[in-house]
């Protein structure tokens, strides 16, 4: 019987039924629409400034170290060893299928498109429109033509977006080549993913774990916490890691959210978990997606990282425009 996945043909797997990925073992990520509109109807969203200034940062061309660059949401520039990559990026006004549709930027990009170096590569984590946004893949592709490397199915959706883009796909697991001596290693995540109703987890999530001539550095993507054990996974496959991007916001309320995003105090327990010697908290204070106010995310995490007797410039919230140099 053929597949009705539209996205990825492949043999069943202990997170793949044939159909549909899933997260083996942990808390279902499937919400219906009697749970959205308990979430709607029994409580408030905080209200969010529509705008925030930004100073914005112009990168240098390449770098021999290791430098994050803060542009918002979970779209950042990694400079490394004279390599430039873009994770998950969006330079759109919204996040939706259409223009007009979707949550709007409440931070501008922390780099302006055309102050962007020559990129290499770009990342990407999973489907979801505030990660996976196809008009700023078109920029990219006409002006950079990056590898764009991605978990299964997704490039499905690329390349149908983005004629002649060069994709790179894998499972998780999978070690993938940039350029010679970089490599990422696509790493699991408690997530799901979706362009349609219909298209429910047809295509995979995930992180990316890199190594390089000049350290390594994990982008986790959008995650839960469950019961902790793919961060335990990670640690032991790939190793320890020098910086750690990990999402902080888009939390509440929890009893919907617990299973897809973390709350900071449990991204303070993955940075534990995968002895990450620093890191910094993203997927916070550009879109507002959930209940919480704009700064709850980065003042949680604070009192999380002191909580936890962490030196707090271990782990800080990563603000747009910011420049993070490892070394």
């Amino acid at each position: 019987m053929p597949s009705r996945n539209r996205y990825y043909h492949g043999p069943a797997s202990e997170h793949f039924d044939g159909t549909r990925f899933f997260n083996p073992g942990q808390p279902s990520t499937d919400r219906g629409l009697v749970d959205i509109l308990r979430w709607r109807l029994t409580s408030a969203a905080a209200h969010w400034p529509k705008s925030v200034a930004v100073t914005t940062a112009k990168p240098d061309g390449r770098v021999s170290g290791l430098r994050i660059t803060m542009v918002g949401h979970a779209s950042t520039l990694i400079q490394v060893a004279g390599v430039n990559i873009l994770t998950d990026p969006v330079w759109s006004e919204r996040t939706g299928p259409v223009s007009f549709m979707g949550p709007m930027r409440v931070t501008k990009p922390g780099i302006d498109f055309d102050d962007l170096p020559p990129i290499d590569a770009v990342l990407l984590s999973h489907s979801h429109y505030d990660h996976l946004d196809v008009a700023t893949l078109r920029r990219l592709h006409r002006v950079h033509s990056p590898l764009m490397v991605m978990p299964l199915g997704n490039d499905v959706i690329v390349r149908a977006a983005v004629p002649g883009a060069r994709c790179v796909i894998g499972d998780w697991w999978d070690r993938l080549v940039i350029q010679d001596g970089t490599t990422t290693t696509l790493t699991p995540a408690n997530h799901w993913s979706n362009r349609w109703p219909t298209d429910v987890r047809m295509s995979l999530w995930g992180g990316h774990y890199l190594s390089t001539p000049a350290g390594s550095l994990w982008f986790a993507g959008d995650t839960g916490y469950g019961d902790g054990r793919i961060f335990q996974q990670i640690r032991r496959h790939c190793g320890q890691v020098d910086l750690a991007l990990i999402p902080i916001g888009a939390y509440e309320p929890r009893w919907f959210m617990a299973a897809q995003h973390v709350h900071p105090a449990e991204a303070v327990q993955i940075f534990r978990d995968i002895e990450a010697s620093r890191a910094l908290g993203i997927h916070w204070g550009t879109f507002q997606l959930t209940n919480e106010a704009r700064e709850a995310p980065r003042l949680a995490l604070a009192a999380s990282v002191s909580a936890a007797t962490i030196p707090s410039n271990r782990f800080l919230a990563a603000q747009p425009g910011g420049v993070y140099d490892v070394w």
